[in-house]
């Protein structure tokens, strides 16, 4: 749940540091944009991370350490839908269902702190 908490909020980030170095409030469908780029950014670092281990074939070790980590955390990580579900992450598949999901969830959060962020002048 963080990960995804924190992709929506990179979006609402990126449109903080817009306005606040603008001082321009964006209309929400510009923010849903500036967040899809920066959910773009937050992609192409996880793929400098991921692609080198699909090419030197290291994924069996990525996926020991994750659930490792796991179960520190009391994940039960015996069920073979957990097992597959790790595997996947280290795929082109994996990899091209990251960028949709990092790309729209960035742009909702672009979308939403274009909204909350906005000035709250009111004309008398």
């Amino acid at each position: 749940m963080l990960p995804l908490l924190g992709i929506i909020l990179t979006g609402t980030l990126a449109v903080f540091l817009y306005r606040r170095k603008n001082g321009f409030d964006l209309p929400a469908a510009l923010g849903a944009r500036l967040g899809g780029a920066a959910g773009v950014v937050v992609f192409a670092i996880n793929a400098m991370l991921v692609i080198p281990i699909i090419v030197l074939h290291a994924q069996q070790e990525c996926v020991d350490r994750i659930v490792e980590v796991a179960q520190k955390y009391g994940i039960n990580t015996s069920t073979p839908q957990f097992q597959a579900n790790i595997h996947e992450l280290f795929t082109l598949s994996g990899l091209a269902a990251f960028f949709v999901s990092t790309v729209v969830l960035a742009s909702i959060g672009g979308a939403i702190g274009s909204l909350l962020l906005r000035s709250r002048n009111t004309r008398a």
